[in-house]
């Protein structure tokens, strides 16, 4: 039996120091056919571990319906790993943050009436506890004491930056170690004295989370843990981008010198990311300290092994490092091969904003948690009394971007971003609003928020009443051949010689959604900094593909453009 320990200066595998080179892959951010290149470039920079958080919202998006298939087959990303002869940290929160959608709790739980986000709240217990035990059932039988390969598993996530209850730390590692798990058990903080204090409980072993001065987070990290191993367990060795900024990079060779004195002290460290991926679909997260700013589609980070899965100076440089500490085997730099670059014509098929529901109206709008619904947009409806316009229409909040419409004719915009909420509009009978959730927020007291019209809404300061609420399906929207000026359908067709990778350039349109062949590729947005969606290899295919638009506001030019590269926006001068 192989055994991992936590001895008095090091990690122990069988016994002997052993020095955890990590980087993180979220599976759950690419392609599962990807999963095994993945795994393998990261080794070949010279990593002995793999690390990933599971995210439960795309486990569990809707209460009692488990999915460890597929996408989210953790078993299966566990087993490529151990394939490769590499390690793994599992990190199931339950809250990841990872600037992913409501940092991976699931809608349903945080609108529970009365739950305690994040404490020992009865009702989040019981559903946490439910959680640890389906995750563990797949994570106990392949740790590396039972012959598989995880060898550490931690306990919440910078816990000590949000809450201080140790009643609940206590019963997540009851509840960790009554699912098998035997393997330590981490936690990981930023080196701050009050939030490794608050974070941990002298059973677990302290981790940190920084990307530089390394040495001194080493020591504020051995002020507070007198004996084991030091570890970063998140060496930030670049930085995410949200819709409204430029695209964050930090230098390789900076990096790479905080990576060489980490290794130097003996530290172990777990690299974040190593490949960071795709927010596909809706799952981007958000900030939002004093001003909402949602994260874009990439998540390319700025990691050694960038978006579409090759190496960057990044990765030469800390193999470099890494060759100094581990064996690294022989490796040939080779770039990024252009993708293939042409043009599609786009044919327009009318407006895709379904109708209005059919129903007895609401006092005030329904949010997306009171109507169920997990998608991005929902459409609202009132009629309006008799008025002389114009007129002030005011609302309570927009969470988090609101086109308005009377009489079927738009009249403008109103964005969270700019704390708007209030508009003037033209005298009309019917007020139509479509809301988009432009990505949940991952940290701190808003997570779990309403989205959508909160709170009243008024004309002229009189309220509105009678509201309908209608869900917009994005997966099965269709044109409905009636003119809107802006938004619109747009499809085309094209064809290629294979499956491969592809650069969408959105430059020419708006605001919306892309699709290729069915797969939701993410949003899109002429509010910089990225201006091209990746388009995973296994998406495609030989011969016809399809290339679908629903676009919010105005395409310039009805053509899809692929392009040889990625332009992920303008950097830091």
């Amino acid at each position: 039996m192989t055994t991992f320990t936590i001895g008095d200066t090091d990690f122990l595998l069988d016994g002997r120091p052993h020095q955890v080179i990590s980087g993180t892959l979220h599976y759950f951010r690419i392609h599962p056919e990807h999963w095994a290149d993945r795994i393998r470039t990261a080794k070949d920079m010279g990593l002995n571990t793999i690390e990933t958080y599971v995210a439960w919202n795309a486990h569990e998006p809707v209460r009692g319906e488990w999915d460890a298939t597929g996408w989210n087959d953790l078993g299966r990303f566990l087993d490529l790993i151990a394939e490769e002869g590499l390690h793994a940290i599992v990190r199931p929160g339950p809250y990841i943050c990872a600037e992913w959608h409501n940092g991976g709790l699931p809608v349903w739980l945080t609108s529970t009436p009365g739950i305690g986000i994040r404490r020992s709240e009865p009702q989040f217990m019981a559903a946490v506890s439910e959680y640890l035990r389906r995750v563990y059932e797949i994570v106990a039988p392949r740790q590396i004491d039972r012959g598989g390969n995880v060898v550490l598993v931690q306990i919440e996530n910078e816990y000590g930056a949000y809450g201080s209850d140790k009643e609940y730390l206590k019963e997540l590692v009851r509840v960790t170690k009554e699912a098998g798990i035997t393997v330590p058990l981490t936690t990981v903080d930023q080196p701050m004295p009050w939030m490794l204090e608050a974070g941990s409980l002298p059973e677990l072993h302290l981790t940190g989370s920084f990307g530089s001065r390394s040495e001194e987070r080493l020591t504020t990290l051995r002020e507070h843990q007198s004996t084991g191993p030091l570890m970063c367990s998140e060496f930030w060795d670049g930085w995410f981008d949200w819709w409204g900024s430029i695209h964050h990079t930090t230098d390789p060779a900076a990096s790479a010198h905080d990576l060489d004195v980490l290794l130097a002290a003996g530290a172990s460290v777990n690299i974040y990311m190593v490949h960071g991926g795709t927010n596909f679909g809706t799952t981007n997260g958000a900030n939002d300290k004093g001003r909402f700013d949602p994260i874009v589609t990439s998540y390319d980070y700025d990691a050694p092994i960038d978006e579409c899965g090759h190496p960057t100076a990044k990765y030469h440089a800390f193999r470099e490092v890494i060759a100094k500490y581990a064996p690294v085997r022989d490796l040939e730099p080779t770039p990024r091969p252009a993708a293939p670059a042409f043009d599609v014509a786009l044919t327009g098929e009318g407006d895709w904003m379904p109708d209005a529901t059919v129903s007895d109206g609401t006092e005030n709008p329904a949010t997306f948690e009171d109507l169920g619904h997990l998608g991005a947009l929902v459409r609202y409806d009132v009629d309006l009394p008799a008025y002389a316009g114009p007129a002030a229409l005011v609302f309570g909040e927009v969470r988090d971007l609101a086109w308005i419409h009377i009489d079927g004719t738009p009249v403008g915009r109103l964005s969270r971003t700019l704390h708007e909420r209030a508009i003037t509009i033209p005298a009309g009978s019917r007020l139509t609003v479509l809301v988009e959730d432009q990505g949940r927020v991952n940290y701190a007291d808003r997570l779990g928020e309403a989205k959508g019209l909160i709170g009243a809404v008024t004309l002229n300061g009189e309220p509105l009443t009678g509201w309908t609420a209608t869900p917009v399906d994005l997966a099965t929207a269709s044109g409905t051949g009636s003119t809107a000026v802006g938004r619109a359908l747009l499809r085309g067709t094209f064809t290629l010689d294979s499956a491969v990778d592809l650069f969408l350039d959105t430059t020419s349109w708006g605001k919306g959604f892309a699709f290729v062949n069915g797969f939701f590729l993410g949003r899109y947005w002429n509010n910089v900094p990225q201006n091209t969606l990746y388009v995973p290899g296994p998406a495609t295919r030989a011969g016809a593909n399809e290339i679908v638009v629903l676009e919010l506001e105005h395409a310039v030019e009805p053509v899809a453009r692929f392009v040889a590269a990625p332009s992920l926006g303008q950097l830091e001068e």
